[in-house]
């Protein structure tokens, strides 16, 4: 697993419980430390593996740069530089025709970085102020979406000379000033986004304290109602959707908190309760069902599934319930205290 830091650092963490302790702790296996000469100056915001191959992973700061790094001898190969702060950038994890990474400043342009010529070779207007979250499509590799603080969300198709294809309107375009200017996603700035792991829908938080859930090809808000979604944060807020669940998950960092909410229904299922501070990320893995979350408490936590043991049938009733296997009693379905 890649991490960045707020001093600028960068870890790689194996993953691997070798230990085989329900309660463990994941070894550093290197990093990019204050010593090394290519070590990002400010806050790293946004690490990504290469989607293809791990021999190579890009990270982003505050010092307006994007690197892209070897990460067998942890040397740049390349560096992206920008006039502005650098909030959040993404590569496509499905694409075969493109090496773009999509890059969100404090400017209100989207940059389109391409990794075979080592230049920013587009740009994407239309947003009016920072552009603070950028995510692919996992189902088509042309289509970005991007998150202003303008209240903005809107859906591209890079290959288009105009770009936009659709800015996301929280009425549907039942007000009276629903005119393409008027089209707001949030009361507020759009923070985040991510799409459900088919592709199908779009899922963005703003500080308006509201999530909400759109039909990715026609930008329809679906209206689904996840009550208060507590979102404070002045920069990307990085939340994460489940992926091979039987009813799919999204994991919004709340306070020091985890809220877990099921995508379709918009039910709160729990809180997960570990940190002590802010909650800035989270992502998810999918093959080890695991979440993994970040904090300014300078903590990462693993999450795994409460897995159920059941007791062997007896006449006594109280038997018969399942018990909770004591490795996994720190998960998101073991809360007593849902509600």
């Amino acid at each position: 697993m890649l991490s960045g830091g707020s001093d600028g650092v960068i870890v790689l963490y194996d993953l691997e419980n070798s230990s085989r302790q329900p309660y463990y702790t994941c070894k550093a296996v290197c990093s990019v430390g204050r010593s090394h000469p290519d070590v990002h100056k400010y806050s790293v915001e946004t690490v990504q593996w290469y989607p293809h191959d791990t021999g190579m992973f890009t990270s982003s700061s505050f010092d307006k740069t994007l690197k892209v790094w070897d990460t067998n001898t942890l040397q740049i190969a390349d560096v992206f530089n920008f006039e502005e702060t650098v909030y959040s950038h993404h590569m496509s994890p499905v694409a075969t025709k493109h090496c773009l990474v999509a890059v969100g400043t404090r400017g209100p342009k989207v940059q389109l970085c391409d990794l075979k010529s080592g230049s920013c070779s587009h740009i994407l207007q239309g947003h009016r102020q920072e552009i603070l979250a950028v995510s692919w499509s996992p189902r088509y590799e042309y289509i970005l979406a991007t998150a202003s603080a303008d209240s903005r969300a809107k859906l591209w198709d890079v290959r288009r000379a105009s770009g936009c294809l659709i800015t996301l309107d929280q009425h549907n375009g039942k007000k009276s000033q629903a005119a393409e200017s008027a089209n707001t996603a949030h009361n507020g700035k759009v923070n985040g986004l991510c799409f459900t792991s088919d592709g199908l829908h779009l899922l963005t938080v703003g500080t308006d304290n509201r999530m909400r859930l759109w039909n990715s090809s026609n930008g329809e808000n679906t209206l689904v109602n996840y009550g208060k979604v507590y979102n404070d944060s002045r920069k990307g807020l990085k939340f994460t959707v489940s992926s091979g669940c039987s009813s799919e998950f999204v994991f919004v960092p709340y306070g020091s908190t985890i809220a877990v909410y099921t995508i379709y229904s918009g039910e709160q299922i729990t809180m997960l309760k570990g940190h002590y501070k802010s909650v800035d990320c989270c992502v998810f893995q999918s093959n080890f069902q695991e979440l993994y979350s970040g904090s300014r408490d300078c903590n990462i936590l693993a999450w795994v599934p409460s897995l159920c043991e059941s007791v062997p049938d007896d006449d006594d009733e109280t038997s018969t319930r399942s018990q909770l296997n004591p490795a996994f009693e720190d998960a998101w379905s073991s809360s007593d205290e849902e509600g």
